[in-house]
């Protein structure tokens, strides 16, 4: 049964937002969509994202998110009261590059204090979720929590254990397991593309990009992640996955990292560092200011431009070096002599040197696509539909369709809210993704009987009086292969070997290699553990279960039942954050 309301949380990297649509509106005109407005106490920026930073005080109970807890701690930081709290700014990108992470994995905030993440990121998405329910309220007082199918967005390219991590964290703020579903950030786009009304590009003919048998190419480019999939449209209508999921962290908060590392570079690391922790109501908003000004930066720049620096920056310099001036330390790095005055509050640079600060993230960017064109199954795809915030730059528009004149890049309008806005659609109907390509090897660990001839000895051992091998991979889904989603990619009977046991447990492993032999080679993880319950033991050895594992899915599935009872489902859990 369709649920009545489906609501997104799109959680990102530099923004965060909600949108919500009912089902007689989607019935109607999917596109009815309703998101919130945000408005940033300074220089009033209204948007329907706001910023992702989080605020606890200093016994670790929240006190609030986005642009209003970036208010607050800059308004504690004046009166030196900030301390003590905790405050957290583009938190997400640690579960894109944290390895073993766990349920107790702990999260630094912006003084190097720590706390557990799951609490930061669960406290987020609860902020979000009973904001969008107060929202929601308004236009339908009787809705009730089990009317709603919650959408949680992540990145193609993250973990099963980071995707874990996201939905284990809205459970615990009262988002019942079943009615979560995560949705991958461009196959949520590519849904919200596909719905937008057929446009004309500027050569003035209708494109036929999601046409039967069409192909494209979908780059999420966000704030913290490049995610990237390229989908082929289905006679039907649905949308199959051509190549594994990939991409890498070249977004756009790359170019904030570059404009801070050019102060840093005049003024040294250390005056950088002092001011921002000294004076972080002032570093917070060069911050935001700068967010602004780089959306003005255009290929077709050619005037100076403005940057409005905070003036404790300046005097934090002339205390930490008594007697010496920004035109000294400009004049002496030769690479900004004559391109860059720093006066006051103004530092104007030339157009080329504030170009140049796209340059690491576009670059990688587009060396990234090229080498996907290279591979049999994407060199054909005629399209790239560019999607994500920082897809509004026209500097990485410009260097995208510079880069590949032979293919046609659009933009789609909103292609900051494609992601959020598609994650509705995708919550309606999920099963408009047909297929998907598996990004890794994966299988169990699993022994079987020693053979002299190809079996290492150090995996030798006995059991039962039998020599057998440890450690071999046991392959259900191979790196790209195509698995369609929603059937069962692995069935499989597994028995136990003892009388009274009462548990069978499978480690899972990943590989991003075709072919492992064994779960200690090189390339493979250990991803977690599945556990299958088998309680009556009045069968002694002769017992086991049929297991069935789905890998097309957002999330790895599995189910079990009896195999002496296919009617009793027997209760397994897949645990990656072990």
């Amino acid at each position: 049964m369709p649920s009545l309301l489906v609501a997104a949380i799109d959680f990102g990297t530099t923004f965060s937002g909600y949108a919500f649509s009912f089902l007689h509106d989607y019935n109607r005109d999917p596109l009815k969509i309703s998101a919130n407005t945000w408005t940033a106490g300074v220089g009033n920026l209204v948007s329907l994202k706001t910023s992702t930073c989080i605020l606890f005080d200093s016994t670790q109970k929240f006190h609030s998110f986005g642009y209003e807890a970036e208010e607050k701690y800059s308004n504690l930081a004046l009166d030196d009261q900030h301390h003590d709290w905790y405050f957290f700014k583009r938190f997400k990108m640690m579960l894109y590059s944290k390895m073993g992470l766990t349920r107790k994995t702990l999260l630094e905030d912006d003084k190097g204090k720590r706390m557990e993440a799951m609490k930061v990121f669960s406290s987020a998405i609860g902020y979000l979720k009973d904001h969008m329910l107060t929202t929601c309220k308004k236009q339908l007082t009787d809705i009730e929590q089990s009317d709603i199918m919650w959408v949680l967005t992540v990145p193609a390219i993250w973990t099963d254990s980071s995707k874990q991590f996201m939905r284990e964290a809205a459970e615990k703020v009262g988002i019942c397991a079943d009615k979560l579903m995560i949705a991958l950030e461009p196959e949520a786009a590519s849904l919200y593309c596909m719905h937008q009304p057929v446009q004309k590009d500027n050569e003035n003919f209708t494109f036929g990009v999601f046409k039967s048998g069409a192909k494209y190419m979908v780059v999420d480019a966000g704030g913290g992640t490049i995610d990237i999939t390229v989908h082929e449209v289905q006679e039907n209508g649905t949308l199959k996955e051509l190549h594994k999921a990939n991409g890498g962290d070249w977004g756009g908060t790359k170019v904030d990292a570059a404009f801070t590392s050019l102060l840093a570079d005049i003024v040294g690391n250390n005056v950088m560092e002092a001011f921002s922790s000294m004076h972080k109501y002032d570093f917070l908003e060069f911050l935001r200011e700068f967010e602004v000004k780089k959306r003005t930066i255009t290929p077709q720049l050619s005037e100076k431009v403005t940057f409005k620096v905070p003036i404790n920056l300046l005097e934090t310099f002339r205390i930490t070096y008594p007697g010496s001036d920004t035109k000294t330390a400009i004049t002496s790095k030769s690479k900004y002599k004559n391109k860059l005055t720093w006066i006051g509050d103004k530092l104007r640079m030339d157009a080329e040197l504030s170009k140049a600060l796209f340059d690491e993230s576009c670059k990688k960017i587009v060396d990234h696509i090229k080498q996907l064109f290279r591979h049999s199954t994407v060199k054909d795809v005629p399209s790239i539909l560019l999607v994500g915030g920082f897809a509004e730059s026209p500097m990485l528009q410009v260097a995208i369709k510079e880069a590949f004149k032979d293919k046609k890049v659009i933009v789609p309008q909103d292609a900051g809210l494609a992601v959020l806005k598609g994650a509705v659609l995708y919550g309606h109907e999920p099963k408009t993704i047909s297929a998907r390509v598996c990004k890794y090897t994966y299988g169990v660990r699993v022994s079987e009987i020693f053979n002299d001839a190809i079996h290492p000895l150090s995996k030798k051992f006995v059991e039962n009086d039998v020599e057998r091998c440890n450690d071999i991979f046991n392959i259900h889904v191979r790196v790209g292969q195509a698995v369609k989603v929603g059937e069962p990619q692995v069935k499989q009977n597994y028995r136990v070997i003892a009388p009274d046991q009462k548990i069978i447990t499978f480690h899972v492993f990943t590989s991003n290699k075709k072919e492992p032999t064994y779960t200690t080679d090189e390339g493979c993880t250990h991803l977690g553990k599945l556990t299958i319950d088998m309680p009556d033991i009045s069968k002694g050895i002769n017992r086991g279960a049929n297991v069935h594992m789905v890998f097309s899915g957002t999330e790895i599935a599995v189910t079990a039942v009896d195999r002496d009872n296919p009617k009793s489902v027997v209760s397994t859990t897949v645990d990656f954050l072990g």
